[in-house]
């Protein structure tokens, strides 16, 4: 019988990207979401729609996550459920706290009392390192910045300890930024692919973000979720950054999404004060030497195809 792969978070950018990977390599997949009818356009778009069960769960209820693990005796768990958004942990605390560190929580100490021997794996993020003044690495310096930061951060602690005081095979990946087509239309790379494509429409049109001298370490959603599997599948279980080791300034980013269309980015865009984030994150950029070196992954794809695939999927390249 084949392994049965459980992912938690599954119409998610991430989670659709990790089903599909899963799929190609002829695994058996069951989805988990929190409602009776997700949305799966994430699906319908990777033509992966038909091709797996979705289940509805409620994971911050330790006998669903019980009840979940008996039935279906996955091999491997990929927890990738939780308020994905920075900005909206701000508006939201409780809720960001309770969808990542409640759900951490009860997926670990579930699998303790169930004894289970498979692997699970957490989404971190790179929003606990807070400005690195250099790459950072896996246990560099914290720097709390968002409720959503204190989340992640508040799991990854909860990670470690049931790792080593239980022996769990379970381990984070600290993600970096990562895009893709799938990427919700409130995240600042769509806004700018989104006001590029309205500016050659109307030559008045103006977009107006915050902070353009903020510096991230973009790469590719897509290859991100095999780095994912990478971390799950390691005989080591330990926890890794997940990043092209690569900073790129957003002005960057936006001089190039608008070149590509023709366009001077500098008539249709204003960075305006009103939309500066408070504790905003200046750089964040991570060192990719230890997944590089130890589980042979690699981000490949550069920031200037990755606009291409941004521009292409909404047809205007």
């Amino acid at each position: 019988m084949n392994s049965i792969i459980l992912v938690l978070g599954c119409t998610g950018q991430d989670g659709s990207y990790l089903c599909k990977s899963l799929l190609q390599k002829n695994l058996s997949v069951i989805g988990v979401s929190r409602t009776s009818d997700p949305k799966r356009n994430n699906h319908i778009a990777l033509g992966i729609e038909n091709n797996f069960p979705i289940i509805k769960a409620n994971l911050s209820d330790s006998y669903s996550i019980e009840k979940l693990i008996n039935k279906y005796k996955p091999t491997k768990i990929y927890n990738l459920s939780a308020q994905s958004s920075v900005g909206q942990s701000f508006v939201q605390p409780l809720e960001t706290q309770t969808s990542i560190v409640n759900t951490t929580f009860n997926l670990l100490e579930t699998a303790r009392k169930l004894n289970y021997q498979g692997e699970i794996f957490f989404a971190g993020s790179s929003e606990i390192y807070g400005n690195t003044t250099e790459p950072a690495e896996i246990d560099s310096k914290i720097d709390i910045r968002s409720p959503y930061a204190a989340a992640k951060y508040q799991s990854m602690i909860l990670v470690k300890l049931y790792r080593e005081t239980y022996n769990l095979r379970c381990m984070t990946g600290v993600l970096f930024n990562h895009e893709s087509p799938l990427r919700g239309p409130n995240f600042v790379t769509q806004k700018i692919i989104s006001g590029a494509i309205n500016s050659t429409k109307n030559k008045s049109y103006k977009l107006r973000l915050g902070n353009i001298n903020i510096i991230r370490d973009w790469g590719c959603a897509e290859e991100y979720v095999e780095a994912m599997q990478k971390i799950a599948n390691s005989k080591t279980i330990k926890d890794y950054i997940i990043c092209t080791g690569k900073p790129t300034k957003l002005k960057e980013f936006i001089n190039l999404a608008f070149t590509k269309l023709n366009l001077d980015w500098k008539k249709h865009v204003i960075s305006d004060k009103t939309f500066f984030r408070k504790n905003d994150i200046d750089i964040s950029v991570g060192n990719a030497s230890k997944i590089e070196q130890e589980l042979n992954w690699r981000a490949k794809k550069k920031i200037p195809q990755l606009i291409e695939d941004l521009l292409i999927a909404k047809n205007a390249y």
